[in-house]
């Protein structure tokens, strides 16, 4: 009996190969070729390939069929959807374990299921255990169906029978399809399930929601390709120290990327926080070096969020420079022009910088507080507990203007801010009423109009 040949996939494109090797020859990544047992799948080839004629569509056939989204009950949720939850999509949530992924779920199906038809599959816990969850959080749970399996070709059977309007899977890494050797959660297991189940959803219009872990790393758990099957990840963020979950749109086929929605983890499930800005600034009772409010843009909104600055005398040769919900080199080069336009060395200087409530900015509105937070930690002289700033530094000292500049300034009235320091191209023609705007052009009158 001739032996069974072992092919190795990359967990990272998917990617099949004979033999193992340390990197991946399809997406250049390292270490990450994983045994399966038997032959892949294979297409065949286009010569001889006897198969079904497809039915062909000119652009003007296809009807316009109207799908609108509806509500999951969580208006957080919602808006990192774009708006609601589309018939026929596939949702992956992504994130750590124990951080709210299965109890928002479930208070989603609860709420959903008292004016449609729900069914929630769990592959990792029991029945009893998900309905004494739901009891302990008060929910709404007579009329949520559950199953209990982790065999896709049963879910959909089963689906197709009850005809679901949303399904929930919990979790993606449990599931398996029959023909595969591999064990579940392996990197063909995750991919031919998922795909099984997308497939499904299109062809029913049922929306499906998939539960997926993540790894040390924090990157979703399974092949890459995963993410391109489906049409929606997210990804909850949240230590255990912090009541506070952030949950951000990576990819979205029916909305903008890059949104956020923030909850709060209680007793009775997770809460949506309307205004995330009250929770992101710690008003003190007097003014403290190294702090100052930024207003970012996250999603489809502006949120303000403090930025805190330490500036120390440094005991090593290299100055350490750490960040926390910042980028690192970034840093590096905002403190690289502060020294050669704004005549302030910090090469002698360890500087941290800190984002309050652990929310991460990547847009170089920040870079303007970021340096002005420097400096007020460096001369130890606070600035006003009503001053916010905004706006992109360049490397030739100017400040550069940033989009959505007058909504940026309404939010920061709107909690109470008297002064802001603002890229003078982003100065509104006509001012506005209870709010002084400072206008700058260059690095140094920025520093000059703050200190």
């Amino acid at each position: 009996m001739a032996k069974e040949k072992n092919t190795y996939l990359c967990s990272a494109c998917g990617a099949a190969f004979g033999k193992w090797a340390g990197q991946c020859g399809g997406c250049g990544a390292w270490d990450t070729l994983v045994e399966q047992q038997g032959e892949p799948l294979r297409p065949g080839r286009f010569q001889g390939y006897a198969g079904n004629l497809a039915p062909v569509h000119s652009m003007a056939e296809v009807r316009m069929e109207d799908a609108p989204r509806f509500s999951t009950g969580l208006g957080e949720l919602d808006r990192v959807l774009g708006g609601g939850l589309v018939p026929g999509s596939v949702v992956l949530i992504g994130g750590d374990p124990g951080v709210g992924k299965s109890t928002g779920l479930l208070q989603v199906c609860c709420n959903l299921s008292l004016t449609k038809k729900v069914l929630y599959v769990s592959g990792e816990e029991s029945l009893p255990q998900i309905a004494m969850r739901a009891r302990r959080l008060g929910l709404p749970d007579q009329a949520l169906l559950l199953l209990a399996e982790t065999q896709v070709e049963d879910i959909c059977a089963t689906a197709v029978q009850e005809k679901p309007q949303v399904m929930v899977i919990d979790s993606i890494q449990t599931m398996q399809v029959a023909g595969s050797q591999s064990a579940p959660g392996s990197v063909s297991q995750v991919r031919e399930s998922a795909a099984m189940l997308t497939q499904f959803a299109k062809k029913s219009g049922t929306a499906i929601f998939l539960v997926g872990h993540v790894t040390k790393s924090g990157d979703l758990a399974g092949p890459r390709v995963l993410e391109h099957i489906i049409d929606v990840v997210c990804y909850i963020e949240g230590g255990g120290d912090s009541r506070y979950r952030v949950m951000r749109a990576v990819k979205n086929r029916y909305g903008a990327v890059n949104e956020l929605g923030v909850f709060a983890m209680t007793d009775k499930g997770l809460k949506e926080v309307k205004n995330p800005s009250a929770i992101f600034l710690s008003r003190h009772d007097e003014a403290m070096p190294g702090s100052v409010v930024m207003v970012v843009w996250e999603g489809s909104r502006p949120l303000l969020v403090e930025m805190q600055a330490l500036v120390d005398d440094s005991h090593s040769e290299s100055p350490r420079r750490v960040t926390v919900g910042l980028e690192q080199n970034r840093l590096a080069m905002l403190l690289a022009v502060l020294h050669r336009h704004g005549g302030i060395a910090t090469y002698d200087q360890d500087v941290f910088i800190n984002v309050v409530g652990g929310v991460r900015v990547s847009e170089t509105s920040a870079d303007l507080a970021l340096l002005l937070a420097v400096l007020s930690s460096l001369r130890n002289k606070p600035l006003a507990a009503d001053l916010v700033a905004f706006g992109e530094v360049g490397l030739a000292g100017e400040i550069r203007p940033v989009p959505s500049g007058q909504e940026r300034l309404r939010e920061a009235l709107k909690h109470g801010f008297k002064r802001a320091i603002i890229p003078q191209a982003n100065v509104p023609k006509g001012g506005m009423q209870g709010l002084e705007i400072v206008g700058v052009g260059k690095l140094s009158e920025a520093l000059d109009a703050a200190l």
